[in-house]
């Protein structure tokens, strides 16, 4: 008989995001009348940017002619969507970078779980928390053992560097759950405890296209001596609408190294082209000409519209739930606002008085991490109508 990996049986039951489905399905079922405003998983509401949608159009008809067909592309991506990357996410904010350093995937999601496969087990790795769930499990089924950076509400649920030695050390700014945002300085007291300590960082910047202060920064390069620690993993799946049609991205920069067991530095960049030579296909040619179609002007400027759809509903959810007086964070650059439980409430607890008296769905903060309990997050990702219909429930509900 087969063994299994033992260390899976150190997760969870089930994914967060499953068990909202449950409770959310099993309240529909008993209130089949009832409206409900899903606030919680960020999925976007926004249909495609039309300069997207017609370039996808004309690839699948590529496609479809034998003089234009693509079979297997390359792992890494094809050139034409990492010339642009490098154009318009790097060079023009003063990063250097070059194309064999970028990496095409098919999501950042795999990307983060991915790139594990390429560091040992023995590692200490470095989480902080509350956060994205991925982080945490993927390090588990590797038998990882990770230790907790918590983030608190004193400090604006901002992370502090560690009074220990990490090996792999994850951030995300913005950050999922909680909307907060590293500043430069923050970002390089980061970067200089890893350069300090042989730290990997993985930076997840997901959401960068979000930030509206100019004096933040989108990408951890900006910072000097970032590309000796630090790995950079990006999505299109907000700013260009493709959560259903995957595609991002892993910078693995040529001086990022880590030791064998010999103790010698090995690149990353050549084991991480290793790894998707063999385990990753490549992303669609299909969903590569539509990445490659948001860095036009007509694609980039549909987007910022979009993202500003999205963030219009962010400032009303922020200026609703404080104006309730009830303690939040985020919504100014980034999609998500991060609240406290009103009335002492638990999360689940909270979640379960939201449906119920409210029909809105959103995420309790425990689903993060211990950190995040007697929080909740809601998601810019809804439509307007449905945003604002769910700010008059609270109102309602918590108004005095």
């Amino acid at each position: 008989m087969a063994t299994i990996n033992q260390n899976f049986l150190n997760l969870k039951e089930s994914y967060l995001f499953s068990d909202i489905a449950k409770r959310v399905s099993a309240y529909q079922e008993a209130h089949p009348e009832a409206e409900i405003i899903r606030l919680g998983i960020g999925d976007v509401t926004r249909p495609l940017a039309p300069a997207i949608a017609e370039e996808m159009a004309r690839a699948s008809l590529e496609m479809a002619k034998a003089e234009t067909f693509k079979g297997y592309g390359p792992e890494q991506g094809y050139g034409f969507l990492k010339r642009a990357i490098l154009e318009h996410d790097f060079a023009a904010r003063g990063v250097s970078l070059s194309e064999d350093e970028i990496f095409v995937s098919d999501g950042a999601k795999s990307d983060c779980g991915n790139f594990g496969d390429i560091l040992g087990a023995d590692n200490v790795v470095a989480i902080t928390e509350p956060a994205y769930p991925v982080y945490i499990d993927t390090n588990l089924m590797a038998g990882r053992q990770v230790k907790f950076i918590e983030c608190r509400a004193e400090n604006g649920f901002l992370p502090e560097v560690p009074d220990f030695k990490a090996d792999i050390l994850y951030l995300c700014s913005p950050n999922n759950p909680t909307g907060a945002v590293l500043s430069k300085e923050q970002l390089r007291a980061f970067v200089d405890y890893a350069n300090a300590n042989g730290t990997l960082l993985i930076f997840d910047s997901a959401y960068e296209q979000f930030i509206s202060d100019g004096a933040l920064p989108h990408s951890i390069y900006e910072v000097e001596g970032a590309k000796r620690c630090a790995v950079e993993i990006r999505s299109f799946s907000k700013t260009a609408g493709f959560t259903g049609i995957r595609c991002g991205y892993t910078v693995v920069p040529h001086e990022l190294t880590a030791r064998d067991a010999a103790g010698n530095e090995v690149p990353l960049n050549r084991l991480w082209n290793r790894r998707q030579t063999t385990r990753f296909n490549g992303a669609s040619y299909i969903s590569q000409r539509g990445a490659a179609a948001y860095y036009t002007p007509e694609g980039r400027a549909q987007c910022r519209e979009n993202v500003a759809y999205y963030m219009e509903n962010a400032k009303l959810i922020a200026r609703t739930v404080r104006g309730l007086g009830i303690p939040a964070i985020g919504g100014d650059n980034a999609p998500y606002i991060w609240m406290q439980c009103p009335d002492g409430l638990d999360s689940w607890s909270f979640f379960d008085l939201l449906l119920e008296r409210a029909q809105v769905v959103g995420t309790p903060g425990v689903g993060f991490g211990a950190a995040g309990e007697g929080w909740f997050r809601l998601t810019a990702f809804g439509t307007q109508e449905h945003t604002a219909r769910a700010m008059e429930r609270f109102t309602n509900l918590f108004g005095k």
